[in-house]
């Protein structure tokens, strides 16, 4: 790769990392539904009036908006929002990778080889470890809901397989106009209009921002970017940079939000992110795709707030890393 195009990769991915802080920080302007509605309706206006229609059948629109919009990012925000720190929230999601290669073995008839297979192993350790770790300090429960974001994610995934966009940034914009309304409607159900409009009303420009920020910069900049590297090389030279996303993103939640990071979290951050780039990377036939998909651009300190002491990490995310055929949607 290009000197120039090496740097571009590596800014997505930090900037997909920094995603999970910044989703972290609408979370304190925002319900989640409501924050997850308005990161899609600002993705998708006004740039689907721009882009064009992607050359897919509406139902893959619709299946990857779903799992992608409503499932995946719902429960994402759903689960930092009650407690899940920003950094670990990065790391976890990787799991995807693992999700999307049983599901693609399922649903498409893939069957990883022994090598992806051991991968998926250590990446599954990894996220063992990552649930010891989080259980001595924060609660379980949110962790196993950032999982099953990761569950829906891999759905998504295999959605994206099979829908196989030409332009994944066209299709992106598309697939952001699907989740607005089911989210208004959930948020409206399970969050109430009273907290919705007090979130409305007490609007400021931290979290215009962080809207801003995770629509454009994380997702039309990023899926940009992205997309672009992915026309001009080979999907596996690209699709490596997207392992940096949770450590971007567990070092900017260091960072920023003051997030402490124990020796067993790096060491289940080893063993995900090598189990995961085992995953998508390995194994692979010649000119054959990786199972994990096109999808693929989140304790302490403020955090604290929501899980009931003080304030304390971001996706749509963003983060994360999708196969090594596809871009990440860690915008998250």
């Amino acid at each position: 790769m290009r000197p120039l195009h090496i740097a571009l990769a590596v800014l997505v991915a930090f900037l997909w990392g920094l995603n999970f802080v910044v989703i972290d920080v609408g979370l304190d302007h925002f319900p989640p539904l409501l924050f997850t509605a308005l990161r899609f309706l600002v993705a998708a206006l006004p740039a689907v009036f721009f882009v064009g229609r992607p050359q897919v059948a509406f139902k893959w629109i619709l299946a990857v908006g779903l799992a992608l919009g409503v499932a995946k990012f719902g429960l994402l925000f759903i689960g930092m929002e009650r407690g899940m720190p920003a950094g670990l929230s990065s790391l976890v999601l990787q799991i995807q990778a693992v999700f999307t290669a049983g599901i693609a073995a399922v649903v498409l008839g893939e069957r990883p080889g022994r090598v992806r297979l051991a991968g998926m192993g250590v990446a599954l350790v990894g996220v063992a470890l990552a649930a010891v770790d989080e259980g001595g300090s924060g609660p379980l429960g949110a962790f196993a809901i950032v999982l099953a974001a990761a569950f829906s994610w891999g759905v998504a995934n295999v959605a994206m397989r099979k829908a196989a966009p030409p332009d994944a940034l066209r299709f992106m914009v598309w697939v952001s106009c699907v989740p607005v309304l089911p989210l208004l409607a959930l948020s409206l159900l399970f969050e109430g209009a009273e907290r919705d409009l007090d979130a409305l009303r007490s609007l400021d420009w931290a979290g215009v921002g962080s809207v801003v920020f995770i629509a454009w910069v994380a997702t039309i900049l990023g899926f940009g970017v992205w997309g672009h590297l992915l026309r001009t090389y080979d999907a596996s030279t690209v699709a490596p940079f997207s392992l940096l996303v949770p450590v971007a993103g567990m070092s900017s939640a260091a960072v920023f939000l003051g997030e402490e990071i124990s020796g067993l979290r790096w060491v289940a951050a080893l063993l995900l992110v090598g189990g995961v780039a085992v995953t998508s990377l390995g194994g692979r036939r010649p000119g054959g795709r990786s199972a994990g998909g096109r999808l693929g651009g989140p304790a302490g300190g403020r955090k604290a707030g929501r899980r009931g002491g003080t304030e304390q990490q971001p996706p749509a995310v963003p983060a994360a890393v999708g196969g090594a055929s596809a871009p990440p949607s860690g915008s998250p």
